[in-house]
């Protein structure tokens, strides 16, 4: 004996809580029917909280200069360089006995997520570089903060022009380049910077 089987879904919009509910219809040889319904609240506000959560401001931004301080009180030595990248501060430190360290801090809470010994050669540069340099990399971001947020800073040890580079976001999120002097702490716009901006204007 054949069973003939008719699945039915209806499906019905919830006015309160923005839910749904799908109910299905099950119908054998006979007039017997048997009726699920299953609602959805529960989990659309549980993907409505997962949305909040993602969409709030992270809280305590943690400064260039703030995450360079955290790297050098976990690995002492020379900051060299920062840079807030894949969602965390890289912080490059060049520690006793020339050993060069990657230190990551947390944006947020300005904890050590982690750290490593990098294999670099160019530690007689920077000591060159920063033989009568009276400005360290956190004081140069920490003098920067007055052009914008600061996203990194670099030793500059090329040349005649030495300095730290320091990159800033607006609250627009235009980035500009900026070099702070070694011994004055000194703020000047990056002339590569400019001279890119005036060719985009050509």
């Amino acid at each position: 004996m054949k069973r003939n089987i008719v699945i039915a879904v209806v499906t019905a919009a919830a006015l309160v809580g923005g839910g749904t509910a799908t109910a299905l219809a099950v119908a054998g040889d006979d007039d017997d029917t048997t009726s699920v319904t299953r609602t959805d609240d529960d989990r659309d506000e549980a993907r409505d909280d997962d949305r909040d959560g993602a969409a709030a401001p992270a809280a305590g931004k943690v400064t260039a200069a703030e995450a360079i301080a955290a790297a050098l009180d976990h690995t002492p030595g020379t900051a060299v360089s920062a840079e807030l990248d894949d969602g965390s501060w890289e912080i490059d430190v060049l520690a006793e006995g020339d050993t060069w360290h990657t230190v990551r801090i947390a944006p947020d809470s300005g904890k050590v997520l982690g750290a490593q010994q990098d294999d670099e050669d160019a530690a007689a540069e920077v000591h060159a570089a920063l033989k009568n340099a009276k400005v360290t990399a956190e004081q140069a971001a920490r003098t920067a903060e007055s052009k914008g947020t600061v996203v990194s800073v670099d030793l500059d040890d090329d040349g005649d022009d030495r300095g730290w580079e320091t990159e800033t976001r607006a609250s627009g999120g235009d980035e500009r380049d900026w070099k702070v002097d070694l011994r004055s702490a000194t703020v000047t716009a990056d002339r590569d910077d400019d001279s890119d901006d005036d060719s985009d204007d050509d």
